[in-house]
C-alpha cells in the first residue's frame, strides 16, 4: 500500500498567514483606538509619530528573534533560549499580558459600546463584558497556537471587505469642507507625547506573551521568523494608517463635535469613529463594528493561548509549594486571569477612566524591564538576572512622575517618567558594581563561608601538615550527620579511594558524597522507613551538578543538602560542597519523584515525605 502523506502547508503561505497573524495580535485596545487620540490631536503627524515607532518596535522585535533562533540548531532553539531568558521576567511577563487584556476589554467597552449609549449601564456592562470573555476563550480553547494562523487568515478575510466598504463610503463622500482644529507639533506638549511613545513602542513587543509564542512557534514550522515580521509589521502599519486616515477623513466631516472632556481635563475623541459610522448607514456601522470586532477578538485569543502556554510551562517547572495546594487546572488556566481583567475593566469604564491611564504603564514602568531584557539577549553577564526591587521601585517611581506630568500638562515630567527607568538601566549595567548587582541563581557563591568554619580558632589548623583537619568541635556532631538551620551537613575525609591517577578527587566521587549525604538525610527525617513495607519508592529524576574547585586526598569536606523546594508531584534537593577553608567545591541540584512500590506507577508526593521534608523547606 501506498504510504499516506500528510498535507503540509506550502512555506509561502504559512508565512503570509503567520503575517497576518501578527498584525491582527498587535491590533489591541492601545493601538486600535490611541491612532485614534493622538490623530486627533496632531493630525498626519500625530499618527505617523504613533505608528511608525510601533512599526518598527514589531519588526525589530522579529528580526532579533530570528538572530537568535539561528544562533544554535534545531527547531527548538528558540524555545529553549526563552525558557532560560524569561525566567527572571516571569512575574513581570504575566503582569504585562494581563494589563494587555485588561486594556483591551475596557477600551472596546468605553469606545466601542458605551458611545451607542445602551441603558441601563449596570446591566449592560458587566453582560458585555462577559460576552467579550466568552468570544475569546472559545476562540482560545478552539484554535491553539498551531491553528491560530488559520482562524487569524478567515478572520481577515471578514475584515478587508469591512475596509473595503468604508473605504469606498469615505471616497464617495469626499473630503469635508471643514478642516479640523489640531494641536502644533513644534513645542514640548507634542514632545511630552512623543518622548514616551517612541520608547515605550520601540521595545514593547519584548515583554507580549503572544509574540514571543509566535516566534517560537514559526521557528518549529520552519518558518522564516523575520519574513512573517516583516508581512506582518508592514501590515500593521496599514491598518493603523488606514484607521488614522478614516479618523482624519471624520474629523473634517465634523466629528470634531464628538470630541469631549475628560475627568482630567484632557480632550479625549477615540470613540469619534464609532460615533460617525453609528449614525451613519447600516452598512457602514456593520462593517466598522466587524473592523473592531476582528481586531478585539484576535488580540484576546491570542492573549488567552499566551497564558495559559506561559501559565502551564512554569507550573511544570516550578517547585514552589503552592503548586502543591492549589488544583493544577486552576493554575494553569488563564480564566481567572480574564476574569480579574474583565472585572477591573468594567470598573474603569463605570469610573470613566481613558486609555492613557493604562497606557502609562507601557510608558515607563515595563520600559526598564524591557531594555534589560533585551540587554539579556546579547550580554549574559551581569545582566543575567534582575535585582527585582530595585527595578519595582524605579518603574514605580517613573509612572508616578509620569502621572503628576500628564494630569498636571507638565511635559517635561511626562518625558522624565520615560526616560527614568531607560537611564536607571544602563546606570546599572555600567557601575563598577553592576556584577553585584545582578546576583542571580547563575552566580558563583566562591565566598560563601559557612559560619562554623568562621568561628573556627587558627590552632585547629595543623601546621605540620600541608593538609587541613577536622574542626575540634565537629566531634559533637553525630557521624550520621547534624542540621544546621535547613541544612543537613555531613562531615567526611577524602581519602586514597576517593583520588584518581594524579591525585585529585575522582570527578564521581562528588555525586557518591551527595547521594550518601541524601541517604543519611532521609535517615534523620523519616526514620521509620522500611525498604521491605513501604508502599512507594523515591526515585531520582534528575541530578546535576557544577563542578567549582578540585579538592585532594585527606582533606575535609563537607556536603550540605536540604529541600529546596516541591509541588504535587516532584520535591527538589539542592546541595553544596564545601573544603575546610568554607571554599565552595561545587553545588547543584536533583531533582525526586515517587512511584508505588506494587506497580511503580507515578504517585503524588506521600504524606510520609511531605510531613518528613515540609520543616526543612
Amino acid at each position: 500500500m501506498a504510504k499516506t502523506i500528510p498535507f503540509q502547508l506550502p512555506r509561502a503561505l504559512g508565512t503570509v498567514l503567520w503575517g497576518i497573524s501578527i498584525a491582527l495580535s498587535w491590533m489591541w485596545g492601545l493601538g486600535l483606538f490611541f491612532s485614534v487620540q493622538f490623530t486627533t490631536q496632531f493630525g498626519l503627524f500625530g499618527l505617523l509619530t504613533f505608528a511608525i515607532p510601533n512599526f518598527l518596535g514589531l519588526l525589530i522585535f522579529g528580526l532579533v528573534t530570528h538572530h537568535l533562533a539561528r544562533r544554535e540548531t534545531g527547531s527548538e532553539s528558540l524555545g529553549k533560549f526563552f525558557t532560560s531568558w524569561s525566567r527572571p521576567f516571569r512575574l513581570v511577563f504575566f503582569l504585562y499580558q494581563l494589563l494587555t487584556i485588561t486594556l483591551t476589554i475596557f477600551a472596546f467597552i468605553r469606545y466601542a459600546w458605551q458611545p451607542l449609549g445602551l441603558r441601563p449601564e449596570l446591566l449592560y456592562l458587566p453582560l458585555t463584558m462577559l460576552v467579550i470573555l466568552s468570544a475569546a476563550i472559545l476562540f482560545g480553547e478552539e484554535f491553539d497556537i498551531k491553528r491560530i494562523k488559520f482562524s487569524h487568515g478567515a478572520l481577515f478575510l471578514l475584515l478587508a471587505p469591512a475596509m473595503v466598504i468604508l473605504s469606498v463610503y469615505t471616497f464617495e463622500k469626499g473630503t469635508g469642507p471643514l478642516a479640523f482644529p489640531k494641536l502644533p507639533t513644534n513645542d514640548w506638549n507634542y514632545w511630552g507625547y512623543a518622548v514616551p511613545i517612541i520608547i515605550g513602542f520601540l521595545v514593547g513587543p519584548w515583554l507580549d506573551l503572544q509574540q514571543w509564542q509566535r516566534a517560537i512557534q514559526m521557528h518549529r514550522e520552519r518558518v522564516s521568523i523575520a519574513a512573517g515580521y516583516i508581512i506582518g509589521s508592514a501590515l500593521f502599519l496599514g491598518l493603523i494608517l488606514w484607521h488614522g486616515l478614516t479618523t482624519l477623513w471624520a474629523l473634517n466631516w465634523g466629528a470634531a463635535e464628538f470630541i469631549r472632556l475628560g475627568i482630567t481635563g484632557h480632550n479625549y475623541g477615540q470613540e469619534v469613529l464609532t460615533m460617525v459610522f453609528s449614525g451613519g448607514t447600516r452598512w457602514t456601522f456593520a462593517a466598522y463594528a466587524i473592523f473592531i470586532g476582528v481586531c478585539i477578538l484576535t488580540t484576546l485569543d491570542s492573549g488567552y493561548i499566551a497564558l495559559k502556554w506561559f501559565l502551564q510551562s512554569n507550573a511544570s517547572t516550578s517547585n514552589h509549594p503552592i503548586f502543591s495546594l492549589v488544583p493544577p487546572k486552576l493554575l494553569t488556566s488563564p480564566i481567572p486571569a480574564f476574569l480579574l481583567a474583565g472585572i477591573v475593566a468594567v470598573a474603569g469604564v463605570m469610573l470613566r477612566f481613558e486609555l492613557e491611564f493604562f497606557m502609562i504603564f507601557y510608558a515607563t514602568f515595563f520600559v526598564g524591564y524591557s531594555i534589560l531584557a533585551i540587554t539579556r539577549c546579547f550580554i549574559l553577564s551581569p545582566a543575567n538576572a534582575i535585582p527585582q526591587v530595585k527595578m519595582f521601585c524605579i518603574g514605580s517611581i517613573a509612572v508616578v512622575i509620569f502621572s503628576f506630568g500628564y494630569f498636571l500638562r507638565s511635559p517635561s515630567l511626562q518625558i522624565v517618567g520615560s526616560l527614568l527607568p531607560l537611564g536607571y538601566v544602563i546606570w546599572l549595567l555600567l557601575k563598577p558594581s553592576s556584577s553585584e548587582e545582578f546576583v542571580g541563581d547563575t552566580t558563583e557563591l566562591d565566598s560563601a563561608v559557612p559560619s562554623a568554619i568562621l568561628a573556627r580558632p587558627e590552632s585547629a589548623i595543623s601546621m605540620a601538615s600541608p593538609v587541613t583537619v577536622l574542626d575540634p568541635g565537629a566531634s559533637q556532631h553525630s557521624l550520621a550527620g547534624h542540621f544546621e538551620d535547613k541544612w543537613f551537613v555531613y562531615t567526611l575525609i577524602a581519602t586514597y579511594a576517593d583520588t584518581n591517577s594524579v591525585g585529585n578527587v575522582y570527578f564521581g566521587m562528588y555525586a557518591m558524597w551527595v547521594g550518601k549525604a541524601r541517604e543519611l538525610f532521609f535517615n534523620r527525617v523519616m526514620p521509620k522507613f522500611n525498604l521491605k513495607s513501604t508502599p512507594f519508592y523515591i526515585l531520582t529524576r534528575s541530578f546535576e551538578h557544577k563542578f567549582v574547585r578540585e579538592t585532594r586526598e585527606f582533606e575535609t569536606v563537607q556536603v550540605k543538602i536540604r529541600v529546596a523546594g516541591y509541588n504535587r508531584k516532584f520535591a527538589t534537593l539542592e546541595h553544596e560542597i564545601y573544603d575546610s577553608l568554607g571554599q565552595l567545591l561545587g553545588k547543584g541540584k536533583q531533582s525526586l519523584l515517587f512511584v508505588s512500590s506494587s506497580d511503580y506507577k507515578m504517585l503524588d508526593i506521600p504524606p510520609d515525605v511531605y510531613s518528613a521534608f515540609i520543616a526543612h523547606t
